[in-house]
């Protein structure tokens, strides 16, 4: 079983949370969230707000609150296989009340397909808030490039 180590980002200020499934085998060793270098999150993140990319936790988290937005996962623990969200099993959820009772969060996104489906299945019904499914900034959905990543995500600018 592994342990998720890295305490959500928000304040009394953040208006939208965005979840990610489970941090990668990258980020735990950096112990916060999308540490992977080939990860869009921060690029897309940054080029939705007009900002330039922030190079350390500080200036990650500084890029959050800004623009109110809270940063955590759906899993607070899970069995898993280096980092593929493919092979997630015995999840035990983050308890989300922690953001809940302090901010005025009004919309939840997802980050990818996976976060939605483990959002759904575990959190999203004792939650109530919009949910919007964005496109994952991982690195395997190569699919999307980041100038399509960053229109789809825009919409977090207007939420």
């Amino acid at each position: 079983m592994v342990q998720h180590e890295i305490p959500p980002v928000f304040d009394e200020n953040s208006r939208v949370l965005v979840l990610g499934s489970f941090p990668s085998v990258q980020s735990r060793k950096a112990a916060f969230f999308y540490g992977h270098p080939q990860n869009r999150f921060w690029r897309v993140l940054s080029a939705v707000f007009g900002e330039p990319v922030p190079g350390n936790v500080p200036e990650k988290k500084a890029l959050l609150l800004k623009h109110k937005v809270a940063l955590w996962d759906v899993i607070a623990s899970c069995d898993v296989t280096g980092s593929a969200d493919a092979s997630i099993k015995n999840v035990v959820p983050n308890d989300l009340s922690v953001i809940l009772s302090t901010a005025n969060i009004t919309h939840v996104c997802t980050n990818g397909q996976m976060a939605h489906k483990l959002y759904q299945k575990y959190l999203a019904k004792e939650i109530d808030l919009p949910e919007t499914v964005l496109p994952s900034t991982s690195p395997a959905n190569a699919a999307w490039s980041l100038e399509r990543l960053t229109e789809a995500w825009k919409i977090i600018r207007s939420i």
